[in-house]
């Protein structure tokens, strides 16, 4: 009689034990189908790329199906981790790593468009074009679009900065940082009292000459003046000087949503 009463108990547990992987299979399906829904506007590459990130997943052996043998008993289970947010959590690192690779090629095809630029206008010793952590940063130097000690963009050097404006055309749009810089020699004249000042205006002006182009939308865009507090090189030489007066156009990584 004992025996048939523990029997009957392990079937009646050992067929509860299908509960937790069952539920943790449906968690998992409802986040691919929110996945796939809310990038259903995306082109068929990161499609693509997303299908296989999931194929892994699903095929890795890593997901809530690779039980190996159901639980014993209540007092058993208490003591297995509980690994059902694992799949998820899996499944949100593999999708940021495909958006950021998707992001770090749309900032790779914008320089190409920038080094054509430069290139076609022989600025290579005028224009500097890298791919950054931060993002995409064109440095110009000051005496492309300044005259000494001035903050206005000079008329014959507004149409560099109107084809630097098309450059900018992005859709989705992102968001753009204009900055200025200078070197450490104090400036003191009727229209600047400080370096900071000068590098402030320099870099409000340059901004206004590329939201000239309608198709840039202003709200995209930031300007920033830091004088001679973020040198890119020695202060001490006439090179280093002319190194440190610029203006930055930096290209932002695209903005990652959170909840």
């Amino acid at each position: 009689m004992s025996k048939r009463r523990r029997k009957k108990r392990q079937e009646s547990e050992m067929s509860e034990s299908w509960l937790l992987p069952y539920a943790d299979l449906l968690t998992l399906l409802l986040a691919l189908f929110i996945v796939l829904f809310s990038s259903s506007a995306v082109d068929a590459q990161k499609f693509q790329q997303l299908s296989q990130v999931f194929n892994g997943i699903f095929m890795g052996g890593t997901g809530p199906l690779n039980y190996q043998q159901p639980l014993e008993n209540d007092d058993h289970s208490k003591d297995v981790p509980d690994n059902s947010s694992e799949p998820e959590a899996e499944i949100e690192q593999n999708i940021e790593a495909v958006l950021d690779t998707e992001d770090q090629q749309e900032l790779e095809a914008i320089q190409e468009k920038v080094n054509a630029f430069v290139q076609k206008n022989d600025f290579h010793h005028k224009f500097d074009v890298a791919l950054t952590s931060e993002g995409l940063l064109l440095t110009i130097r000051d005496n492309v679009l300044f005259e000494s000690g001035r903050a206005d963009v000079r008329e014959e050097d507004k149409n560099t900065a109107r084809e630097l404006a098309v450059l900018l055309e992005m859709e989705p749009p992102r968001n753009i940082i204009i900055s200025g810089h200078t070197d450490n020699i104090p400036i003191h004249n009727s229209a600047f009292q400080s370096n900071w000042e000068l590098s402030v205006m320099r870099a409000i002006n340059f901004m206004k000459v590329l939201l000239e182009d309608d198709k840039l939308d202003p709200r995209w865009f930031s300007a920033k003046g830091y004088g001679e507090f973020q040198p890119i090189a020695d202060n001490q030489t006439s090179a280093g000087r002319a190194k440190n007066r610029r203006v930055e156009i930096l290209i932002l990584p695209k903005v990652k949503e959170t909840d």
